[in-house]
Order: C-alpha cells, then structure tokens, then sequence
C-alpha cells in the first residue's frame, strides 16, 4: 500500500527519536493513504518554517507486521475508543508511551475535532453528540508507526517520476495561489481533486516529463470546461 509524509524535507531515514509527543495514537512517525491531505501537512510546515512542502512516498508492506506478530491498533471509523485512545495519547499527566501498539492506524483528530473533543471533556457534549458530530467530516487517514521494529514495514519509493509530479505540483499550487487569488490550502485541495493531477500521478500518461506550464494549461483547460458546463 502506498503511503505518503508531508514535511519541507524528504526523509530518506525515520527517526523515531525526533518524533513529537502527545499526539492522537502517541510518538511515532505518521503517514497516510490520501495524498492531499499529506501536501496540506507539508504546506502547513513549509510555511512555518518559510521552506518548501515536501512529501516522502512510501510502500506499507502490510503483511510485515502479520509475519512478525506485531501488536496493531486499527480504528475503522470515528468511535468512543478512538475518542478515549486520542485523549490518552494526548494526556500530559500520565506516564508515556501510553499504549504498548507497533502500529497504529485510525482518522485524524485535527483542529475542528480537537475542539470538539475539548467540549466533550469539559462535558458541554454527550459523547453521542460528539460521534455524531463527527461522523460526517470528510475522511481522515493516518498510519502511526510507534516502535523501531514497526519501520521495517514501509519501504521508502524511489522513483525520478515522483519528484518530477511533486516539483511540478509545487509550482501549480504556488500559481494558483496568485494567479486564482486562493489560499494555499483552497489550491491544494482544488488541484488534487482534479483530472489533471490524476493524469500527472500516473506514469504511463508521461504528463511528469512536460513542463509544469503545460501541465498548467491542462488544468485551466479542465477548470474552463467544468465552469461552461456548470453555467
């Protein structure tokens, strides 16, 4: 399965050690199924750090983890185990790592849901309420690998193609942003929901070896044809 990290570098090596504390399934290094949402990371920490957004490609040999019988978590969907298991991670007041899991797979808590969580703990909302409230958010995905033998099962991809689609991607969101007048999470998610990134990801379409203005012209062209068709 082909997983993605979203930083302003490219990890050619996981360190686990240099993993952040007290977020939703503990320490660990994160990745994701949904590629968008692995540039929008990578946007948010360029941009604190006024670098660049880069995503890392990785294949998750899921089958790694079955062979050597290793201890894994996985949330299906938004639940009060996942709401308990979020909240404990996060808990500062109890000794971590706060679960004994290799692997740890589930949704994202992000921004809206943490607030949501924080109502629920201060008991302004039943944790029906919040499951509901919840529920029907736009899908999340995140993969926690939390111990050193988890990170034998990602293999890091290696492929001139996947640096040529992310160069040029970079340059047509930053386009976007002025040439659209968009923010640049509005540019992210508007350019991966299209046709024209779907052909530039795919490397039997050779879109990756044009120009990024080529690329360009194709999804002004697509985004023209959907505002005739929508008028």
């Amino acid at each position: 399965m082909r997983v993605f990290h979203g930083s302003d570098v490219r990890i050619d090596k996981v360190e686990l050690a240099q993993s952040g504390a007290f977020k939703d399934f503990g320490r660990g290094f994160y990745v994701t199924t949904i590629r968008k949402h692995a540039h929008q990371r990578a946007v948010d920490v360029a941009a604190e750090h006024g670098t660049k957004p880069v995503i890392t490609e990785f294949e998750y040999l899921e089958r790694y983890p079955v062979t050597m019988n290793m201890h894994v978590k996985h949330f299906e969907v938004v639940s009060e185990e996942w709401v308990q298991f979020v909240i404990m991670n996060r808990n500062r007041s109890i000794a971590h790592p706060a679960h004994t899991y290799d692997i740890v797979e589930g949704p994202i808590a992000n921004d809206w849901i943490t607030s949501q969580i924080k109502r629920y703990q201060k008991g302004k909302i039943t944790i029906g309420q919040l499951i509901e409230k919840l529920t029907y958010r736009e899908q999340t995905h995140q993969i926690c690998f939390c111990t050193p033998e988890s990170l034998w099962a990602l293999e890091l991809v290696e492929d001139d193609a996947r640096f040529d689609v992310e160069d040029i991607s970079n340059a047509i969101i930053e386009a976007l942003t002025i040439d659209g007048k968009m923010d640049m999470l509005a540019a992210v998610r508007r350019f991966y929901a299209s046709a024209t990134y779907a052909q530039l990801a795919n490397p039997d379409t050779g879109l990756h070896v044009r120009t990024w203005e080529d690329v360009y012209a194709l999804l002004k062209q697509e985004f023209e044809q959907h505002s005739t068709e929508n008028s």
